[in-house]
């Protein structure tokens, strides 16, 4: 018979220790709990935390799960369902909205369109489904990176790329946007990645209010705008629609 890994073993007990508490622990208290040695435990928590998968509060030098656990929490659902869920309302967006509608989720450091309903008219359109856009100007990247602490996480750590002289690359600047962000409940894009084209984005929640994806409308500024400003109802549409995909994944009401 196979003998178990004793530090996977001790690893698995440490994380399921600080997921069963609302409070951070101290070294001391992991290693009483888990009966185990101060040095061995701060070795185990070391690593962890190298992983991203615990993290140290500076001030009080104490430990909570980091935010690596969420990346992985989330990859049970799979994207097919998040699509699935998302097929009728995606459509009705797009309809109500005249604009072309795009579902997105993280993937590595940027955004992965996995969904694509093109603009309801004769013009001609490229598919975008397996294309990348990134996290620091798009509504779709900035939803993500309010939202998710990984995609946030990626979008400060990485090259914020200028696209046009309105890309916001400044990290204090990036910072209040994704603040207003979470404060209104969705983000825009007037003209940071491309020129002459605007989007707004929400997020998508699952069953355990955790940010699995985003979804938004993409279009020329003269459409979504109206004297400088975007539309109302388009934006209360993309929201109405995020919130609908969040209650078919079992988010509830938000």
């Amino acid at each position: 018979m196979a003998r178990n890994i004793q530090s996977l073993e001790r690893a698995a007990a440490m994380l399921r220790l600080l997921a069963g508490g609302e409070r951070r622990l101290g070294l001391s208290d992991i290693a009483s709990s888990l009966g185990l040695a101060k040095g061995t435990a701060h070795g185990i928590l070391r690593t962890l935390q190298h992983e991203g998968f615990v993290e140290q509060d500076e001030a009080s030098g104490r430990y909570q799960l980091g935010a690596e656990l969420l990346r992985l929490g989330t990859t049970y659902l799979d994207v097919h369902e998040l699509r699935a869920r998302a097929l009728v309302w995606t459509d009705d967006l797009a309809r109500s909205s005249g604009e072309s509608v795009h579902l997105g989720v993280l993937h590595q450091q940027g955004v992965l369109i996995v969904h694509h309903v093109f603009r309801p008219d004769d013009s001609r359109q490229v598919l975008e489904i397996g294309a990348m856009q990134p996290l620091h100007c798009t509504a779709l990247g900035k939803v993500l990176s309010a939202y998710d602490p990984v995609a946030h996480s990626e979008a400060v750590e990485s090259d914020r790329k200028v696209f046009t002289d309105r890309t916001v690359c400044d990290l204090g600047d990036f910072e209040q946007i994704l603040d207003i962000t979470r404060a209104r409940g969705y983000a825009a894009d007037i003209e940071e990645t491309w020129e002459g084209v605007a989007s707004i984005a929400a997020p998508i929640h699952d069953r355990r209010r955790m940010p699995v994806g985003a979804v938004g409308i993409t279009g020329a500024v003269e459409r979504l705008c109206r004297d400088g400003e975007l539309r109302p109802e388009l934006i209360a549409a993309v929201r109405d629609c995020a919130r609908a995909v969040s209650r078919d994944l079992g988010a509830g009401r938000f």
